[in-house]
């Protein structure tokens, strides 16, 4: 089939359209893969405590765990950097060719990680070892959203892009659930000995050679019909310059991309990631019964995700994702003064809040790359997306740590509803992107 005939062909599909049998394996390809990719990304978290001695010298377990939680925090560092050199490439390259790309770099570190020998064995070598499979590991990280996301709307019909964009995020979600249930899996079933002796290896080995299973997947799809036609319409002699582009050429929309970042990354970083421990810390929440609460939330968010991309195809990008910032500036106060009535409670909060979470989530691919032609799109997409991440989700669970910890706590909710009034003011001023033209 011709570029043009398979244009034409998506350009006809509406809501009611059914996937064609690319787009399914785009979906897959996709969303599989940035599964595969964000399981070896949150193991390392995961095992963190478990492996932190094998690779310093022996000492204080405290300072051998902060140690390797520093390692961790370089990863997201490289985040952005790799957002502009893996977008560029996949501008210039294809988004196939970034896929392919950022999937091997992620599987390599992690196989690389599950082989490293101990700090008693090579000394230095180990965590020097373990601080470059981390900088690999950012850096590809920082590349997959742009150039998974821009390959999954790319691929969609107009009446459905936002319900395949969705996909993306429950990718996310589901490897950082998957990376966790092999963390309870193992800590279950084997001893302390075990583990540190053999178990973490063997989820960095399992985590590298899924990655293996997703770099197939990748391999095996078919180039956009846009970036097909991007490269054939520029031939083979040009020398496209995407970073230089988005900036020169897209500044307004680069900006906008961060200012629909801000809210959607904080909120989701104090939901997801900090709420279980200001519930067991502040509010005296048991751990475990925190972590469940924040669990089964997680679980019905990603249930709930291709459900808000569908609303998101059907009533627009404007209003789902107003709904979202309107219904955590309006409930955040209430919220925050149920968080310490036990677990019944807390799990109401955890619930509302990813409910409204699924109006920025099911949106945020679509809507970002709605934002940019194709010479710049994934670029577009992965470098103002990665930048709005480190500054303000990143630096979520700090901020509202050190609140609690200094005599703030009651003002937390003042913190994530200031988010939300932005996001309510990015979000009514943006213009609508529901039906446009992408290629």
């Amino acid at each position: 089939m011709s570029v043009t005939h398979s244009r034409d062909a998506v350009r006809t599909g509406g809501r009611g359209a059914r996937m064609t049998d690319k787009q399914r394996r785009a979906v897959v390809a996709g969303a599989v893969g940035n599964t595969v990719e964000w399981v070896d990304w949150a193991v390392y978290s995961a095992f963190a405590p478990i492996f932190s001695t094998q690779f310093f010298p022996k000492g204080d377990k405290t300072a051998d765990l902060l140690a390797t939680l520093a390692v961790f925090a370089v990863g997201f560092v490289m985040r952005p950097i790799g957002a502009a050199v893996l977008g560029a490439f996949a501008d210039r390259r294809g988004r196939k060719a970034g896929m392919t790309l950022t999937i091997s770099m992620m599987a390599a570190a992690a196989l690389i990680v599950a082989v490293c020998p101990p700090y008693s064995a090579v000394g230095i070598v180990a965590p020097a070892v373990l601080l470059i499979a981390r900088l690999v590991q950012g850096f590809s990280a920082g590349g997959e959203f742009g150039t998974s996301s821009a390959f999954l709307i790319e691929s969609a019909s107009p009446g459905r892009r936002a319900f395949i964009g969705s996909w993306q995020q429950v990718s996310v979600g589901a490897g950082t659930l998957i990376a966790s249930l092999m963390g309870t899996l193992l800590t279950s079933t084997l001893s302390d000995g075990a583990l540190a002796a053999w178990g973490w290896r063997a989820a960095f080995a399992v985590g590298g050679l899924l990655g293996l299973v997703g770099l197939w997947l990748r391999t095996a799809v078919e180039e956009t019909d846009a970036f097909t036609e991007l490269a054939e319409n520029r031939g083979d002699d040009a020398r496209p310059t995407p970073l230089r582009d988005m900036v020169s050429r897209h500044p307004r929309a680069a900006l906008r991309v961060i200012g629909i970042t801000i809210a959607g990354t904080l909120l989701y970083y104090v939901w997801v990631s900090y709420m279980p421990g200001y519930a067991h810390a502040a509010e005296g929440v048991p751990l475990s019964r925190a972590f469940l609460a924040n669990t089964i939330a997680i679980v019905v968010f990603l249930v709930m995700l291709p459900f808000g991309g569908m609303l998101s195809d059907r009533f627009g990008r404007k209003p789902t994702m107003t709904a979202f910032a309107a219904g955590f500036l309006v409930l955040s106060w209430p919220l925050f003064q149920l968080v310490g009535n036990g677990f019944w409670p807390l799990l109401v909060v955890e619930l509302v809040g990813m409910f409204f979470l699924v109006g920025y989530s099911a949106n945020c691919a679509v809507v970002m790359a709605e934002q940019f032609p194709a010479e710049v799109r994934t670029t577009g997409i992965g470098l103002p997306y990665a930048l709005a991440v480190a500054l303000f989700g990143g630096t979520a669970p700090y901020v509202t740590t050190w609140m609690a910890t200094h005599g703030h706590r009651e003002k937390v909710w003042v913190y994530t509803a200031i988010a939300a009034a932005i996001g309510v003011v990015v979000y009514l001023t943006m213009p609508e992107t529901k039906g446009k033209e992408i290629e």
